[in-house]
Formats: structure tokens, C-alpha cells, sequence
């Protein structure tokens, strides 16, 4: 069975920080390498996280930034 590029490209990344009610569910992501910023749809907003410069162990990092409203 053959892997497409984008698909053998796929990396586990967890997510900390930000809000305590963040399910543990929403806390881990499967992204494309290149990935530097996450957004998670949360309680009428987004949750921002960027990719935690540290080193190369797995999985990588994302670290909350902030959050904004949904526009309505």
C-alpha cells in the first residue's frame, strides 16, 4: 500500500494552555509539518496556539496565544 506525501507528512501535536475547560479531546491534533498555528472552535470563539519553538521530541507543542469571538 502506497502513503501520499501529504499524508506520510502528518505529525501528532498536543495543545497547552488556555482555557481550563478546553476538553481533552480538543487537546490533541494530527496537522501537516509545516503547521505554526492551531485554531480550535471553543464556546462561541476560537482558541489560538502556535508552535512551541522548543526541540524536535513528539509530539510537538502548541501553545495557547489567545482567544477571539466569533463575529455575528
Amino acid at each position: 500500500m502506497t502513503i501520499s506525501g501529504e499524508a506520510a507528512g502528518i505529525i501528532d501535536v498536543v495543545l497547552e494552555g488556555g482555557p481550563a475547560n478546553l476538553p481533552t479531546e480538543l487537546r490533541s491534533h494530527r496537522v501537516s509539518p509545516v503547521e505554526h498555528k492551531i485554531k480550535v472552535r471553543h464556546y462561541g470563539g476560537y482558541e489560538h496556539f502556535e508552535r512551541d519553538s522548543g526541540g524536535g521530541e513528539a509530539p510537538v507543542v502548541f501553545r495557547w496565544t489567545g482567544r477571539t469571538r466569533i463575529a455575528e
